[in-house]
């Protein structure tokens, strides 16, 4: 599925799909692109996929969240104020206010559930941190290691090499043509 401006989605083929289909866990589980995903999000789908219950709310969520629900409601609304409710409308009151009620806790049930997965996600982030420092540490430890060795060794062949310069420039006792030349 490729991203468009504005959230729509469209699929490969170029229809456009329902928008935000792809946050569903079960779609989310069906694409070929899990690769491509976080661990922590495969895992909240795996397991969001694995009850009936929360795949339910999911498809409550991701229905009232949508314009369907808005344009679903505004007919409704009118049919109802229209054809079967007198005047000032009680008992359409009484149903919207409900629905408002069950609404809202379909809000919060997805707060909590964001709120859950950013902290899973957030824990794995944190121990992936902690790896990757642990071995940048490493690495950083062996090449100053590598480095110390590698001065040492040039001091040591540097050392050496001005021995042996020195000791071929002075002239040794006992040298018969040095002492001939004396």
């Amino acid at each position: 599925m490729a991203e468009e401006p504005g959230n729509r989605t469209t699929s490969r083929a170029g229809a456009p799909a329902r928008a935000h289909s792809y946050l569903r866990p079960t779609r989310l589980l069906a694409e070929g692109e899990r690769s491509k995903r976080h661990p922590s999000v495969l895992a909240e789908a795996e397991h969001r996929a694995a009850s009936i219950q929360l795949r339910v709310a999911d498809a409550i969520t991701s229905f009232a969240g949508s314009m369907n629900f808005v344009y679903l409601h505004v007919a409704l609304f009118a049919v109802w104020m229209l054809v079967f409710e007198q005047s000032p409308w009680p008992t359409l009151t009484l149903i919207v206010s409900l629905e408002a009620i069950f609404l809202s806790t379909f809000v919060m049930i997805g707060q909590n559930r964001q709120a859950a997965f950013q902290q899973v996600k957030a824990d794995h982030d944190y121990t992936a941190q902690e790896q990757l420092l642990v071995e940048n540490t490493d690495l950083t430890r062996a090449v100053h290691e590598l480095t110390r060795q590698i001065h040492e060794r040039v001091l040591t062949d540097g050392a050496s090499a001005a021995r042996e310069a020195g000791a071929a420039a002075q002239p040794t006792q006992g040298d018969p043509a040095i002492d001939s030349e004396i």
